[in-house]
Order: structure tokens, then C-alpha cells, then sequence
């Protein structure tokens, strides 16, 4: 058996439900959000786990709660898990961002990989930094189920590094909707994608339209 890693977004929170971008601790699940918590848990936890590594954000730890209360299993809180740092554009949506500072906005939009939200940090950091957690994990756990629980932005960064894929088109090539799951086998010949954004775990009034599309990354 390869070593399969599922890459699990955050539910849903107030700044994803409205939009805005949002890479600060102390931010609470809604109702729904917890919801999306608690059937994660329901359709996941029969798999035998090896780890479950998380982001150290509130929101992330709460959305894998309810599947370790039922396994028993401990969460490995990493730092480089955590969401790209959005810097004055916290807690705004695009709009008031493309008003406010619109030049680095422009320039974020057209290489996200090189080019920060003011006084934020740029996707090849994180790429740097959760590719750190993802060597542990290979070192650690050859084979077997690791959980990552993280954020928007950042999954969408760790599955460009694992595939090869351009990090300044994390977010134009790849989707992350909340509590959305994706699969990565890491093969003899390099990383298979099993799933992508799947959300087959949420009844369908919890897989809203516009969920994960907000602007957090």
C-alpha cells in the first residue's frame, strides 16, 4: 500500500461564507460549517490512520474534532500548515482589496507565486514551508492513510508542488471548496491524484454553489 495522503480544506467560517480573506487564528466554524465537520467524520472515519497533521489555526482544528474524538487519534499541529498570510488585506473581499491597494492587487492577481498581498507572503513560501511538513510525513509514514488539514490557499499550494504544477497557478488550475477532500498516492513513479475537491461526504444542502469559491486565496 502507497502512502496516501487526503488533503482535507476547513469548513466553512463566517469569512468564507461572506468572501473575504482570512488567515488569522480565533476564527469559529459556523453552525453549518460544523455540520461539515461532523459528516466528514461520519464518511472518514473507518479508514485506518496513520497521522493526522493540521494547521494550527482554530478553524482547521475544529473541522478534523469530530473525526478524532471518534478514532482517538491525536492531532500533529505544524506551523507551515497554516494559510498563506493575507496582511492588510485580512478580512476583506476583493472589491474593498482592488480599491485599497489596487496596484498589489494587480500584481498578486497575475503571479501569486512572486507577488504578496501588502505586507502578506507569497505562494512560493508556502510552497517552501509545507513542503518541509510533507518530507516529514514521507520520512515518517511510508505507507498508509496521513490526514492534512489546512487551508484554501495552502492545499492548493501543496497539490501544485506534489503534481508539478506551475505554484502561480494554484489558483487558477486547481478548485478547494470547504470540507472538500482530495487524494494524493505518492507511487513508485511520482504523486497519483485518486480525488480532487470531493464533497460526496455532504449532503447536498451543505455543497452550496458558491462554497469554497470565496476569496480566501
Amino acid at each position: 500500500m502507497p502512502l496516501r495522503l487526503y488533503l482535507l480544506r476547513n469548513a466553512e467560517t463566517e469569512y468564507c461564507r461572506t468572501g473575504r480573506y482570512c488567515s488569522q487564528d480565533g476564527v469559529a466554524l459556523t453552525a453549518q460549517g460544523q455540520q461539515m465537520a461532523d459528516y466528514f467524520a461520519k464518511a472518514y472515519h473507518h479508514l485506518d490512520w496513520r497521522a493526522v497533521f493540521c494547521s494550527p489555526l482554530s478553524h482547521a482544528a475544529a473541522t478534523v474534532q469530530p473525526l478524532c474524538q471518534i478514532t482517538g487519534l491525536t492531532v500533529q499541529r505544524r506551523e507551515h500548515l497554516r494559510e498563506l498570510s493575507f496582511g492588510q488585506w485580512e478580512g476583506m473581499g476583493p472589491a474593498e482589496v482592488n480599491t485599497a491597494f489596487h496596484d498589489d492587487y494587480i500584481r498578486w492577481l497575475a503571479d501569486p507565486a512572486w507577488n504578496t498581498p501588502t505586507d502578506g507572503e507569497k505562494a512560493m513560501q508556502v510552497a517552501r514551508r509545507s513542503s518541509d511538513v510533507l518530507a516529514e510525513i514521507e520520512e515518517a509514514y511510508p505507507d498508509g492513510n496521513v490526514l492534512i488539514v489546512s487551508h484554501k490557499a495552502t492545499l492548493r499550494i501543496m497539490l501544485c508542488t506534489l503534481l508539478g504544477i506551475d505554484v502561480g497557478r494554484y489558483r487558477d488550475r486547481l478548485a478547494m471548496s470547504v470540507t472538500a477532500v482530495s487524494l494524493v498516492e505518492l507511487m513508485e513513479y511520482g504523486p497519483f491524484v485518486r480525488q480532487l475537491n470531493d464533497r460526496a461526504h455532504l449532503p447536498l444542502h451543505l455543497r452550496r454553489p458558491w462554497a469554497g469559491n470565496g476569496s480566501d486565496g
